[in-house]
């Protein structure tokens, strides 16, 4: 599947679905050490930088996916609050309009759980009623990484889109044991296991944490800042003396890869299974839904 990714940052997604053979046809990055990190990565994949002026990239591919997670700063509970009013806020619709642009099959929308309750509900109301009205069905989910096989607690709303249909989204994001229905047909949560992770880090605000080792009290690595978000061991260290400070901030304005591998798997899996094959063998046995 080809897939154009926007507020890249440091391709959480490119990393988590090249084994899939997931091509990127575009990326949009303004920001300088993330830039220069797609750059070194990959160099074959156009960075169009400024988002908003999505109206003039040159894209001779086809686009299955649309991945971005916009800047979450208005929508933080840390934050000012001021949602869609804020530029940044109104990133999220200058989103819609790419989707709207090049009409992918399937979109990912990552923000801050705070997005939930920004403008007492209306802002992410009026992004999801904006999606709607494109024609997407779509279904959303908190997520956490520590259930993801990362060692620290970082909790993100994740939105999945398909075009022209809902249920594919819900397959998605939801597996089938994770709910179940009463008689009543109310929707009841299944209690799961909670796994106790190694970290507590709010890494999405840039902020480094001390960790006690032993007797003593040292700052997290770079290295260690990738291994909690899933990126390969040195996959920010792109030059000789890289800064630190810029390899922090750029991971913690990532997204977690575990996470977004199981998104693309589980899309991937939906595509495999909804093959023209598949559809029309089940056409043919009368089971296909018109």
């Amino acid at each position: 599947m080809n897939y154009l990714s926007v507020c890249s940052g440091i391709e959480a997604a490119t990393v988590a679905w090249h084994h899939m053979g997931w091509k990127p046809v575009g990326f949009s990055e303004i920001e300088k050490f993330p830039s220069q990190l797609l750059a070194h990565h990959y160099s074959q994949v156009t960075n169009f930088g400024d988002m908003t002026k999505y109206k003039e990239w040159q894209i001779n591919d086809s686009i299955g996916l649309l991945v971005g997670g916009t800047p979450c700063q208005s929508f933080s509970v840390a934050g000012l609050r001021k949602g869609l009013e804020d530029p940044r806020g109104n990133l999220a619709l200058t989103y819609v309009g790419i989707l709207d642009h090049f009409r992918p099959k399937w979109f990912i929308w990552e923000n801050v759980p705070g997005v939930l309750s920004s403008g007492g509900g209306r802002d992410f109301g009026s992004f999801l009623g904006a999606l709607g009205e494109l024609g997407y069905g779509w279904s959303y989910r908190v997520l956490d990484a520590q259930y993801f096989g990362v060692a620290q607690r970082r909790r993100r709303v994740f939105v999945v889109g398909h075009f022209g249909n809902w249920k594919p989204t819900a397959e998605v994001l939801f597996e089938s044991n994770c709910i179940k229905w009463s008689e009543k047909n109310k929707i009841q949560k299944l209690p799961r296991n909670r796994v106790q992770p190694i970290f507590n880090l709010r890494m999405s605000e840039g902020a480094r944490r001390d960790i006690q080792n032993r007797h003593t009290i040292r700052n997290l690595t770079p290295k260690e800042y990738e291994r909690l978000q899933g990126f390969p061991d040195n996959y920010t260290n792109i030059k000789e003396n890289c800064p630190d400070g810029a390899r922090y901030k750029a991971l913690g304005n990532s997204m977690a890869v575990p996470i977004m591998r199981w998104i693309g798997e589980r899309i991937n899996s939906y595509e495999t299974m909804r093959s023209p094959t598949t559809v029309q063998m089940e056409i043919g046995l009368g089971i296909a839904e018109v």
